[in-house]
């Protein structure tokens, strides 16, 4: 399922247990959504109020800023990490929580983009996102729900189609995890009779996206790595020995990693120009009692569906059913989320028309034009990567591992990345929004009539 990023929540309906969780929150500086509410306890970090310096400055502490920083620290290097907000403010802590491999555009558009050696070395990576977001769990402790198993359903004969061919390409690159279901098999997954079929991956899975950041930020100071909230870089020196300014200090480091993705602002304007915050919306709903919760995914997977506008949906550790769908494009804020998601949830499942909503939160994630990553060097020692374009939460992780090979001199699968072109978007900052919406309602139209 795609993971799309989420920024600023709406709370709906309140209970005795909701209020607990708001007292929970509210002494910190998470927009409430219902993965804020049911964090895990994490410390109140410094924000930089001095000079220091380190090997790497790190920009961003979401999945990107902190797979890099672990990954560095792992291998000796001291590293600070700056984040303008809390540790996984942003897409990383506020997603649907699925682990889906590939891109956002899968291997097939990879091929057709780059070089053959290129896109072999970035195929054999569509994989390793879900492995390293395993070890970390396994190797630190990390307690954030994990779940194994994602579906992809399809409502056509063209879908199904398509996924046949999804298969095949992913089995051409190794990938052995795949079982396509048909309609009767599909009962057995998900309580829902739209679908004519899908494509099981058991290499799939779901997590609570923000407990995932605080583990890896915990793992990261685990090993006397430096991470500042309420840290905002606002300014970037760049030159053989490069400075990274916020309000109240500033680091200086031997590189700097750009991870601020959908969060970046202004502060690098060259990679703005190449990009898109757009926004998507999700809910959740009251807990659902345990047989209700067991009869609408009974295998206690994630799916989502085949459509171009997908809809995804799983279950939470407390058994809420998690739903969510729908493209906002220029990360504009609706003003009524549960009027846009709900219906959606009670398409798929009718039988949930008397639960309540409990929570609703919308945001940004960060949308390239290809629809693919973009990663490359400003300069010798500047490096980022960002655009991951709604399906995040594998490709950061191997974003992080790549850039720490890059910066350790085996930059061969960073390079391939980098080798990907970048597109600015037709019509400026300007006219990006609602010419990307136009192509959206042609896409959907197409969905609508199977086409």
């Amino acid at each position: 399922m795609r993971c799309y990023g989420i920024a600023g929540l709406v709370e709906l309906a309140s209970s005795s247990n909701i209020q607990n969780m708001a007292n929970r929150m509210s002494h910190t500086l998470y927009p409430h959504s219902y993965y804020a509410a049911s964090a895990n306890p994490a410390p109140v970090r410094d924000t930089l109020s001095s000079n220091v310096e380190a090997d790497v400055c790190v920009i961003g502490a979401g999945y990107t800023g902190l797979s890099t920083a672990l990954f560095l620290i792992e291998q000796g290097l001291r590293v600070v990490v700056l984040e303008a907000a809390k540790v996984g403010f942003g897409a990383s802590g506020r997603n649907g929580g699925q682990i889906v491999n590939s891109y956002s555009r899968d291997i097939d558009t990879v091929e057709r983009s780059t070089g053959n050696d290129e896109a072999r070395l970035i195929g054999a990576m569509a994989f390793e996102g879900g492995r390293i977001i395993r070890e970390r769990i396994a190797r630190y402790g990390i307690d954030c729900g994990f779940k194994n198993g994602g579906l992809f359903a399809a409502f056509n004969s063209k879908q199904i189609r398509h996924l046949e061919a999804q298969k095949a390409l992913w089995e051409r690159y190794g990938y052995d995890q795949l079982e396509m279901l048909d309609d009767q098999d599909i009962r057995n997954v998900v309580a829902c009779d739209r679908y004519i079929g899908g494509m099981l991956d058991h290499g799939g899975g779901h997590i609570h996206p923000l407990n995932l950041a605080l583990g890896e930020a915990a793992a990261i100071e685990s090993r006397v790595g430096a991470i500042y909230e309420q840290s905002q870089a606002i300014r970037i020196d760049r030159g053989n020995t490069p400075r990274v300014h916020t309000q109240h200090g500033q680091v200086t480091a031997k590189f700097v990693v750009v991870a601020g993705n959908a969060y970046l602002g202004g502060l690098v304007p060259e990679l703005a120009a190449k990009s898109m915050p757009c926004g998507t919306q999700v809910i959740a709903t009251e807990p659902l009692d345990p047989e209700l919760a067991a009869t609408l995914l009974p295998q206690d997977y994630c799916v989502e569906d085949c459509n171009y506008l997908l809809d995804y949906f799983r279950l939470s550790a407390d058994k809420r059913l998690i739903y969510g769908g729908g493209v906002v494009y220029g990360a504009r804020d609706p003003a009524d989320i549960d009027s846009i998601i709900r219906p959606k949830m009670l398409k798929t499942f009718p039988q949930l028309s008397g639960i309540k909503t409990e929570f609703a939160w919308t945001g940004n994630f960060l949308m390239t034009l290809s629809r693919l990553p973009q990663v490359g060097r400003l300069d010798d020692n500047l490096y980022y990567s960002q655009g991951c374009s709604g399906h995040g939460v594998t490709y950061t992780h191997i974003a992080g591992k790549v850039i720490a090979e890059a910066l350790r001199g085996q930059a061969e699968r960073f390079d391939a990345f980098a080798s990907l072109p970048h597109y600015p978007f037709p019509g400026g900052q300007t006219f990006s929004a609602p010419l990307s919406a136009l192509g959206a309602l042609y896409y959907n139209l197409r969905d609508r009539i199977g086409f």
